[in-house]
């Protein structure tokens, strides 16, 4: 019953979030159509839905892009081998196929902190650890946490949670192509070639040469207005899915402790594991807690593999927090009430 019903917020919470992204890619297609649209016209169909489409899709597009490089980029992790690693490496294969599930890639970040992520989906996932958790860790604890990010990759943890912040993400600007991707001293040539595409593009709605100053005082008027009511929808949008991004958030969580319990058979594991972690652990900085929505979040425990004692690198940034876990010790309540759940059902 509250495993349904946990499903059932987890549903109707993604449903929400969604449904806002729809809104915010239906609001872009309705300020790109002026300029866009007759060009896509030209190719059947409506264009005011084929831009809502393609702005959606776009968007979600570069979101997941840029979440899976970026995480294993920040955690400095490194892929392992059955020959570098073999115990790990039987202990993933062991319980994958437990799990029913393909053997994920695995990955070591360099880092006496002890924790670990999952990215990916089911099929091309990685689950990342760290030197100082396989060194911290008994084989039951790492089981358990093993058999925790195997859940996550099955659930699509990391593609929802990524699709879900994108709204966030694009307020914090957290993915650039032009800084990303670009060779160093081209970003100014695409900045400048976009801009006269765009200019040439407002032909076709204004209504005098676009090389005068009715036509260029008509082209800044427009472009303040595209970008003046983006940012006032994507802002009012985006509050709401912080917040809802956060109860998922948590609420997957549970689950992947939930069902990573069962496929050892023994809560008792995790929660000799997260009891060890949280121990040994030094909870992060304030200032380093704003970094949290990127891989502090996605990990078992939200402090990355960093201790949190050295300056924060994205000081001077501004980022929208759209991950939470739950309290250390809920999660160790509710693997409790698992446990003795289980022990009941065996009697």
């Amino acid at each position: 019953m509250v495993g349904n019903d946990l499903t059932a917020r987890i549903g109707g919470t993604l449903a929400l979030i969604l449904a806002i992204d729809v809104a915010f890619a239906l609001v872009v297609a309705a300020l790109l159509e002026p300029w866009i649209g007759p060009l896509l016209a030209s190719f059947g169909g409506r264009s005011y839905g084929l831009l809502a489409v393609l702005t959606l899709v776009c968007l979600l597009w570069i979101q997941l892009l840029y979440a899976r490089r970026n995480l294993l980029a920040e955690a400095d992790a490194h892929p392992v081998s059955a020959e570098s690693h073999p115990d790990l490496d039987a202990r993933i294969t062991r319980l994958a196929s437990l799990a029913d599930m393909r053997v994920p890639a695995v990955a070591v970040a360099d880092s006496d902190v002890p924790n670990s992520f999952a990215v990916g989906s089911p099929w091309s996932g990685t689950i990342v650890v760290s030197e100082g958790l396989l060194e911290t860790l008994s084989d039951e604890e790492l089981d358990a946490v093993l058999a925790h990010e195997l859940v996550h990759l099955k659930n699509h943890d990391a593609a929802v949670m990524t699709l879900a912040s994108f709204l966030p993400a694009l307020v914090s600007d957290e993915y650039s192509i032009l800084e990303d991707e670009l060779p160093a001293g081209a970003k100014p040539v695409v900045l400048s070639a976009g801009a006269i595409v765009w200019f040439v593009l407002s032909s076709t709605f204004i209504d005098a040469p676009l090389v005068s100053a009715s036509g260029l005082v008509q082209f800044v008027v427009a472009t303040a207005v595209v970008v003046l009511v983006g940012g006032i929808a994507l802002g009012l949008l985006a509050t709401p899915v912080v917040f809802l991004s956060q109860s998922l958030s948590r609420q997957r969580e549970f689950v992947a402790d939930r069902d990573g319990a069962r496929l050892v058979g023994d809560p008792g594991a995790l929660v000799s594991a997260l009891t060890t972690l949280d121990d040994v652990v030094t909870p992060p900085s304030e200032d380093a807690r704003r970094r949290y929505d990127g891989l502090e979040g996605m990990c078992l425990l939200p402090y990355g593999f960093s201790s949190g004692d050295g300056d924060d690198e994205s000081e001077d940034g501004f980022h929208v927090e759209t991950r939470s876990h739950p309290p250390t010790e809920e999660r160790i309540e509710r693997l409790r009430e698992l446990a003795s759940t289980l022990e009941r059902t065996a009697a």
